[in-house]
């Protein structure tokens, strides 16, 4: 090339370095705000995330919890579900492992810790409400991006909500909680634990926003555990708050009448209840001193789960020297109880949703023993059920493998 040519090329390309910076000076400003997406923050408002996979497409970046729009999967026939505490759920090491599980067996919904029994609710909140009263704790650092996952997959999620145990709470409001008649001051049980008065109107909003809270970031449903009083302690020095004529029955009932109606009024957002085992047993006017009846629960939700661990079961309740031995026997013997006071009340026995047990307690548990409680389900024509473990190690070889691809 002559020296004539060289000249020329090198002109050419000073004046096309100098362009090239003169444009990127110029539109910096706007191309900082930009940023290009295969994830779902860059779906289109209102569009589903769980369809086929999203074009990627500019968004501006702002709050990464808005850009994720919120869905929600239809409540399966039949739920098979493991329990999932908010720690797990927030830790990616731990959560995949159970995500995988989900993706390669029968199972196909998860239920996570909301607001766990120490009252703390497990990820940030939106609702000014629920923010001034500083339950939240970033246990669940990105929610939303967690049930935008489980949804891709096809993933239920139900949120579990401990509703009346509540240390925290009542530390920070102790007009709200259960006092003791003796002095006025909030009663504790053997543990020291504190819970909540079910007769506060107060109570009963916090719940509901908090529920409502869970469904705004893509939880399915909501399920409220420890909805009763409290089971141990100097049970004689509870102040109830009774009006003339009501029992600790009526109190939660009345609870769980206007829990449903606050809930349902603008969303009909699925619900459901854990209730003592032996609830699905017991007579309708013995509510074990801790509230609950299972024929004053049935009319309120869509779902309703007798946690029949047979663990939990004593020898007078259940005729075993030791009952963790018998898990066919006992969860059958419950579930025939639930289905006969399902049925007399004129509602389906799909209500029905039970709590198994997968965890070691008075005996190993083996995958025989939980096949064995599934047994009795279905032998009752009750088809959902639950699986809990409180370290969330379950037992994936008692599980139907199934291809979900």
């Amino acid at each position: 090339m002559s020296k004539k040519n060289i000249k020329k090329v090198l002109i050419v390309s000073l004046i096309l370095i100098i362009c090239g910076f003169s444009a990127w000076y110029l539109l910096s400003p706007f191309l900082n705000k930009i940023h290009y997406t295969n994830s779902p923050e860059g779906a289109v408002s209102g569009e589903s995330v769980d369809g086929p996979k999203v074009e990627s497409i500019p968004t501006v970046t702002t709050n990464p919890l808005t850009e994720i729009p919120v869905t929600h999967i239809k409540t399966p026939e039949n739920v098979r579900a493991v329990y999932s505490s908010a720690w797990v759920a927030g830790s990616k090491k731990y959560i995949d492992p159970i995500i995988k599980m989900i993706d390669t067996t029968e199972l196909n919904a998860i239920v996570i810790d909301v607001k766990d029994s120490t009252g703390r609710i497990s990820f940030s909140v939106s609702d000014p409400e629920l923010k001034k009263y500083g339950a939240s704790e970033k246990r669940i650092p990105d929610v939303r991006a967690l049930t935008t996952e489980l949804h891709q997959k096809n993933i239920y999620i139900i949120g579990r909500v401990a509703v009346f145990q509540d240390p925290y709470l009542t530390k920070n409001k102790p007009e709200w909680a259960i006092t003791r008649k003796s002095d006025g001051k909030v009663w504790k049980d053997r543990k020291g634990l504190s819970f909540l008065d079910p007769a506060k109107k107060e109570v009963r909003d916090y719940i509901v926003a908090v529920a409502k809270e869970a469904y705004s970031d893509g939880f399915d449903e909501i399920n409220f555990d420890y909805v009763r009083y409290p089971s141990d302690g100097n049970m004689k020095d509870i102040n109830y708050s009774l009006k003339d004529g009501k029992t600790r029955a009526d109190n939660i009932e009345e609870f769980f009448k206007n829990l449903s109606l606050d809930i349902k009024k603008d969303q009909n957002i699925p619900i459901s209840a854990d209730l003592f085992g032996l609830t699905t047993e017991s007579l309708k006017t013995d509510d074990m001193g801790i509230g609950q009846v299972w024929e004053k629960a049935l009319p309120y939700f869509d779902y309703l789960c007798p946690m029949v661990y047979p663990s939990h079961y004593s020898s007078s309740e259940s005729g075993y020297s030791n009952s963790s031995m018998h898990p066919y026997e006992i969860v059958n013997k419950a579930l025939i109880g639930a289905v006969s006071k399902t049925k007399a009340a004129n509602q389906n026995i799909a209500k029905i949703r039970p709590w198994l047990q997968d965890f070691n307690l008075g005996a190993i548990y083996t995958k025989e023993m939980v096949r064995a409680q599934m047994k009795a389900a279905y032998d009752n024509g009750v088809n959902s059920w639950m699986l809990w473990d409180p370290a969330n190690k379950y037992t994936p070889s008692a599980l139907e493998l199934e291809s979900k691809q």
